[in-house]
């Protein structure tokens, strides 16, 4: 079990400090500057949000209190780091599965293998399925009830409690063929979006070491 619960704040900023960690190591650990906006950061995060520095520091010292996260006054600014991964005992393929599902909410095996690329690549969907299921026997994560509409199942981490699906809805007609291009297509542009954000994310963090 689980011996702490977070806030949903408290997931995004220890989310986001794994998430650096493995993506941008050059840049870890974490000013507070930094860290809210990995926070705030428009791609790879559902929901997003706009925190402030108030909000961002108040979930720092929650964390600090819970042991998860260090300060490092070494530097011109403090940073941060987190101890959470050291202290479960979590390996890189553990923890890139747990950072996704804490910055973008429940998901699929295939939508996790896809999202933990930065992370930790994985080769195949059953590595995935694996870690999720060493994850969910350490009480980390819960495969949910496949929703109506749905094709799959989702998981969900459990770092805020069980987690409460919406009532199911109904199921989506099915698309026809002629718009199966479309769609590609949609997703395709949604995919470099996302990417052009990450590249952006990247370099106002590189810019913002030099501030």
């Amino acid at each position: 079990m689980i011996p702490f619960v977070l806030t949903d704040t408290e997931v995004r900023v220890l989310g986001c400090l794994v998430e650096k960690e493995f993506a941008t190591p050059e840049y870890y650990p974490l000013s507070l500057n930094a860290l809210q906006n990995a926070c705030n950061q428009t791609s790879n995060r559902d929901p997003v949000v706009s925190y402030d520095e108030k909000t961002v520091s108040e979930a720092i010292e929650r964390l600090k209190e819970k042991r998860l996260i260090l300060q490092e006054n070494r530097g011109r600014v403090p940073k941060f780091e987190e101890t959470f991964l050291k202290s479960a005992n979590l390996v890189q393929r553990e923890a890139a599965v747990l950072c996704v599902l804490m910055l973008r909410g429940p998901q699929t095996v295939g939508e996790i293998r896809g999202r933990t690329e930065r992370l930790h690549p994985f080769e195949e969907l059953e590595a995935v399925q694996q870690t999720l299921q060493t994850l969910e026997e350490w009480g980390y994560v819960k495969l949910l009830p496949r929703q109506p509409g749905r094709k799959e199942s989702r998981y969900a981490h459990l770092l805020s409690g069980m987690p409460t699906e919406p009532e199911g809805k109904e199921a989506a007609p099915p698309v026809p063929m002629e718009n199966e291009a479309v769609i590609r297509l949609e997703a395709d542009v949604k995919a470099l979006r996302e990417e052009l954000e990450r590249l952006k994310q990247t370099l106002f963090d590189f810019k913002k070491q030099f501030d």
